[in-house]
Parts: C-alpha cells; structure tokens; sequence
C-alpha cells in the first residue's frame, strides 16, 4: 500500500482558486450544485404538463451558455500556435465541414474550429423554425 498511496508520485495537493477570480466563482457555482442533494435524474424529467420539445429546447441553449462560459476561460491558452488542431486526443481530428466556405472536411486550428462551431450553434438556436421563442411552438421535426 505504501506504493500505492506514496505522496511524492500519486498525492496531488487540492488545487485552489484564487477568490475573487472568475475561476473561483465558477468553483463556487459547480460545488454548490454538486452538494446541493439535488436529484439530477429528477432535475431532467419532463414536468407534468410541458411540451418536450420546449423543455428540450431550454436545456440546449442553456447547455450551450454554459460551454461559451467555459470555453471562455480556456480560450485564452489555446492559440492557433499551440493548438493547431482540433482533436480529441492523438486518435481522433475533428475537422469542419459547413457546405458554404468549407465545402469538405477541413482541418482547422482548435480556436478556429472552435469559433465556427459556436457560431453555427448560435445560428441554429436563433433559428425560429428549430427553437421558437413562443412556448408550444416548437417543431417536432428539423426542417
């Protein structure tokens, strides 16, 4: 056991965030829903009443609030210099693909795929056809 718990190779110190930045307030907001008791299957479940689609719709763009927020923590540490591509570790490359300017899959640099993407996501929920800002109103098929 000795090996196993030695501090100088597998024990790494808590690591903190500096109150008052927006990473420690970020910490602050992911603790408080992680030890809130919160049943999370529950959080997800349709209310009683509600339109799915409408539901679904609200958890989207909330889910995608949150990826910006997050995305613009790190953005900052990813330059087309140290990120030239978008990948999801050494087997995998994400490449872009639109049909307007990138008409074949193109390797990009991470912040460049990563702002084409957040843009089309944009794009998307904006679309009143995909996500209506009327409740009920929302298609049950893409067009």
């Amino acid at each position: 056991l000795k090996q196993v718990f030695n501090k100088d190779k597998t024990f790494r110190p808590k690591r903190k965030f500096e109150p008052g930045t927006q990473r420690f307030e970020l910490y602050k907001q992911a603790q408080a829903s992680l030890n809130s008791g919160v049943d999370l299957k529950a959080a997800v479940q349709l209310p009683r009443g509600e339109d799915q689609n409408d539901w679904v719709a609200v958890h989207v763009v909330d889910f995608f609030n949150r990826i910006n927020l997050i995305y613009g923590t790190i953005c900052e540490f990813c330059t087309e210099k140290t990120c030239p591509v978008m990948s999801g570790g050494p087997k995998y490359e994400y490449r872009w693909q639109d049909d307007v300017k990138y008409k074949k899959p193109t390797a990009l640099p991470a912040p460049q795929y990563m702002n084409l993407l957040m843009d089309w996501i944009e794009v998307q929920i904006n679309n009143e056809h995909l996500f209506p800002t009327n409740v009920g109103k929302c298609k049950k098929e893409v067009p």
